[in-house]
């Protein structure tokens, strides 16, 4: 019925509390047998189990005992799910009776002492054991409370999306829950500790078969204000058009209030409401001790006439000095209706008359905004754009973005990484870095080896380099970051897609959206065809998908840039592009895709297919299921346990072979002769 999880880590122990209840649908009394995979890498240092409030016997097995377990449930049950698990040890009870229609409360506590690599830390939990369960959970939560000898700067999680409760550098509170669901991924959290002003670490993996890596670079400030916290001038641009009538100019005065509250002592800001032309609050930029006038002048303006958005950036910008962070918010929810409202001549309006220091930021409110136009703003001036939809509260949208910037740190940032050869980084641009903040980056690599990290930014108008020595890119693939592969993809995909939305199809961006997508398992608007198309395993197949999908848009109508559906394509691709968690398939495509580690298979014709197996191309080994083989196999190439897992017809690639899986009797393996 529920999972919840509270995990108490003071000095890098782990205590790991978990509380479940499960139900008897059935109308007879059944035989409860517990399994708890320990987590991988974990050390148990002790454990106690509860059933319905009292204690019962519980076995910790080694992973050689858990093996022969797993192995004996999957050929008695014909059910490869737990070879997930064949690496792992096993906490095994019997839980008996549970009679018809009762529940029975399982608690189990355990310690664990984790480990720091280069100053990174990671608690994992198992949390996808409960893609067994028969009905979706009624509830799951996860809450980490972390207590540190040593200032935590970045915290991150590349598998869920926790919220987080920041007290001061030394503690923190990461929570995620949902409720309805079947949970099929483990729960990952990372944090780094650094006595360093701004603490950075580095996770790489290699992937051998295409001789590059992925890495991910973290960087914060830690959320306790430092000295020199950068001034900054604020310029607000709003939208006062009759279509704001009403709540959407009463959110708009109250978003604009909390941002004229939180400035700090030596900011300073503009305001600009425009409608058929534009006013603004006083001629130029003014103290933080005005604030309170800006208020009360902001209170007292109606809604009326049209939407001349050219007249208020360019009457906005007039007030930008260069030399001091510049932070332009805008809101609207229109479209340019009077004086210039051709886009084109917007942004290049814009473009002419934004100094370099500026970071633009528009908020789009409703539908009926021109999504190419702010998604453009915002891309060529270093800013985001947010969307806020009919009903939703745009004043909290707009105070938490704010929040988030209030203390800048480092601007127009810069990432040198030595002698390694990287490309295809993201974000890009980088975005400046404030307190409270940080910066995700991904990327690839060309080579493996040592490198010494730089991050360099201006401070105060001053150019200042951080230097982070002795980093290393992996030449191996750990499993611990097997999520980076299909997590860079996701935000490269929505990188492409943003480029072809605002600057047209282009055949390379075409094929390169549709190779990422087979390859990782990503679904989107030209790859669709994942799960029908039998030959999109070959490149030919995908060659010939790619042309014909840039053959359509050649001749498709353009998309329009304004309205709902316009809206949602847009906050997908900021989605996408901006990812901290690889993407999940949509719900129609559950159960046609899976991801196993840094590998995707897709559902062919009931033969769960690895991405990367060309079958034009490779001659596959064939073993039987649950056979004699199959088990020997298994222990001699552990990385297919998690394939195989999938189901009793699967075809996956180990080293420079394929297996396929297969329910007919096999010919007989030679097993030395498939040893790694």
């Amino acid at each position: 019925r529920y999972h919840r999880v509270d995990v108490a880590i003071k000095d890098q122990i782990a205590t790991t509390k978990v509380d479940q209840v499960f139900h008897n649908p059935n109308d007879w009394v059944a035989e409860g047998t517990y399994l708890f995979p320990v987590p991988e890498g974990a050390t148990v240092a002790e454990f106690t189990m509860v059933v319905d409030g009292e204690p019962i016997e519980a076995k910790l097995l080694d992973a050689a005992e858990a093996r022969r377990v797993y192995d004996d449930i999957v050929r008695r049950m014909r059910d490869p799910a737990l070879l997930e698990y064949v690496d792992q040890g096993l906490i095994r009870a019997s839980v008996f009776p549970i009679p018809p229609g009762e529940d029975r409360r399982i608690e189990i506590s355990y310690q664990q002492i984790l480990t720091a690599q280069d100053g990174l830390i990671r608690y994992r939990y198992g949390l996808d054991t409960e893609r067994f369960s028969a009905q979706p959970l009624e509830q799951v939560s996860i809450r980490v409370a972390v207590d540190s000898n040593a200032p935590v700067r970045a915290v991150y999680s590349p598998t869920h999306r926790v919220a987080l409760d920041r007290p001061d550098d030394f503690r923190f509170v990461a929570g995620w829950e949902d409720a309805g669901v079947r949970p099929d991924t483990d729960f990952d959290l990372l944090w780094s500790v650094s006595e360093q002003e701004i603490g950075a670490n580095l996770v790489s993996y290699w992937d051998e078969a295409e001789r590059q890596g992925y890495f991910l670079f973290l960087a914060a400030p830690g959320v306790t204000r430092p000295d020199r916290v950068l001034a900054k001038d604020v310029v607000i641009v709003f939208d006062t058009s009759g279509s704001m009538e009403g709540e959407k100019l009463a959110q708009a005065k109250t978003a604009l209030a909390y941002v004229l509250d939180h400035l700090n002592p030596d900011d300073r800001f503009a305001v600009v409401e425009f409608s058929t032309g534009a006013r603004e609050f006083s001629s130029g930029l003014e103290p933080a001790a005005r604030a309170a006038e800006a208020k009360s002048w902001v209170e007292n303006l109606p809604a009326t006439g049209g939407t001349d958005i050219n007249l208020a950036l360019l009457e906005g910008l007039a007030t930008v000095e260069p030399g001091r962070p510049t932070l332009v918010l805008f809101l609207t929810d229109g479209l340019p209706t009077e004086g210039e409202v051709d886009v084109p001549d917007i942004l290049a309006n814009v473009a002419a008359a934004a100094p370099e220091n500026v970071r633009l930021f528009p908020f789009g409110v409703g539908d009926d905004v021109d999504t190419f136009l702010l998604d453009s703003l915002a891309q060529a001036h270093h800013g985001a754009s947010a969307y806020v939809r009919p009903g939703e509260p745009l004043a909290e949208v707009v105070s938490q973005f704010y929040a988030g910037v209030t203390a800048p740190v480092l601007a127009d940032l810069e990432l040198g990484f030595g002698e390694v050869q990287t490309d295809d980084l993201y974000p890009a641009p980088l975005p400046d870095l404030f307190v409270g903040s940080q910066l995700v980056v991904l990327g690839r690599y060309r080579e493996p080896g040592p490198a010494t990290v730089t991050l360099a930014g201006d401070v105060a108008g001053e150019r200042q380099t951080f230097t982070y020595a002795d980093q290393t890119f992996a030449a191996t693939a750990d499993p611990a970051a097997e999520f980076l592969p299909r997590l860079w993809a996701t935000r490269r995909i929505g990188y492409l897609q943003t480029q072809i939305r605002l600057s047209g199809e282009r055949e390379e961006w075409v094929s390169a959206i549709v190779d990422l997508s087979v390859k990782h398992g990503i679904v989107t608007p030209y790859t669709s065809y994942l799960i029908t198309e039998d030959d999109i395993l070959t490149q030919s197949g995908r060659d010939a998908v790619a042309d014909e999908e840039f053959a359509a848009a050649q001749t498709a109508r353009p998309a329009p840039a304004s309205g709902g559906a316009a809206v949602d394509e847009a906050s997908a691709q900021r989605s996408l592009a901006d990812a901290d968690t690889a993407q999940a398939p949509a719900a129609e495509y559950a159960g046609a895709i899976e991801q196993v580690g840094a590998r995707s298979f897709v559902d062919q014709n009931g033969v769960w297919t690895e991405t990367t197996y060309d079958p034009s191309t490779t001659v596959t080994v064939k073993v039987q299921f649950a056979s004699d083989d199959y088990f020997a196999l298994l222990a001699l190439r552990p990385d297919l346990a998690d394939a195989f897992a999938l189901g009793e017809r699967v075809i996956a690639v180990s080293g420079n072979l394929v297996f396929e899986v297969i329910a007919d009797p096999a010919p007989a393996l030679d097993l030395e002769g498939l040893a790694p």
